[in-house]
């Protein structure tokens, strides 16, 4: 027969499906509309919605997709690949992104990122794939950096270095920051690189390090980079040292 579709659902998991549906208040003329819809597009929401956590994306944000293309990676993406399950005020924070004309201007060279609450040790510990150079020897594991959760926020992060930053004192590198950019801390560096992976299967900073904006207990700066087969590596040097392999991390200030 044509248009069989294979079951997934046992008899009893489908009218119990269908009971929750009609107490919510499904009629006949609902469940024909979805029945009649093109494409199977009404079913498809339904499940989409529900995957996604009830969350429906806004018409800021819709658009914001269609500008970033792959540089994207939004609230959905943050649901499916890092398991969060946003509140209501998380969902509010993140409602307005960018204007069209500022995402336009970064579309090839930045990731609009929507970062939640979540830690480098949190991060990490969702990673089944082995994504992560050190796990449980990793030298930052009692870092407070590697702790902090942050909140919950739109970023556009820098898909590169900084122009030029290589070979530089932390100092000279902060000097080659334009005036609507600013240096991200380490969370927010590994949420884009280990998201972006996760979404689009192009690894960033595969051959370069880049310093953020997080300093250690023992007073040196923090850096991340050199995601090749063997995962993203967290490692810090001193403000003064400089190497061919350290460049700056970048983000537009929001």
């Amino acid at each position: 027969m044509e248009n069989m579709v294979s079951r997934t659902l046992s008899v009893h998991q489908e009218h119990e499906v269908l009971l929750k549906l009609e107490t919510a208040g499904l009629t006949d003329e609902l469940a024909q509309r979805v029945i009649d819809s093109k494409g199977n597009d009404l079913a498809m929401k339904v499940v989409r919605l529900i995957s996604n956590g009830d969350f429906e994306a806004t018409t800021s944000q819709k658009r914001a997709r269609e500008i970033m293309g792959h540089n994207y990676f939004g609230i959905e993406e943050a649901i499916k690949h890092f398991g969060v399950n946003p509140s209501r005020q998380q969902l509010a924070a993140l409602s307005e992104v960018l204007t069209e004309a500022e995402l336009r201007e970064c579309k090839d060279t930045h990731i609009l990122v929507a970062i939640f609450p979540m830690s480098i040790l949190e991060i990490r510990g969702k990673d089944e794939r082995k994504l992560f150079y050190s796990h449980g020897d990793a030298w930052y594991n009692k870092q407070a950096f590697a702790k902090d959760r942050g909140e919950a926020a739109w970023h556009l992060v820098r898909k590169t270095p900084v122009a030029n930053s290589t070979s530089k004192t932390w100092d000279e590198q902060q000097a080659l920051l334009a005036k609507n950019e600013e240096t991200p801390d380490a969370r927010v560096m590994t949420y884009t690189i280990i998201g972006h992976l996760l979404t689009t299967g192009e690894r960033l900073f595969e051959n370069i390090y880049v310093r953020c904006s997080d300093v250690v207990s023992g007073g040196s700066r923090v850096d991340v980079g050199y995601f090749d087969s063997d995962g993203l590596v967290v490692d810090d040097y001193w403000d003064g040292y400089r190497d061919d392999v350290i460049g700056l991390a970048s983000a537009r200030k929001f």
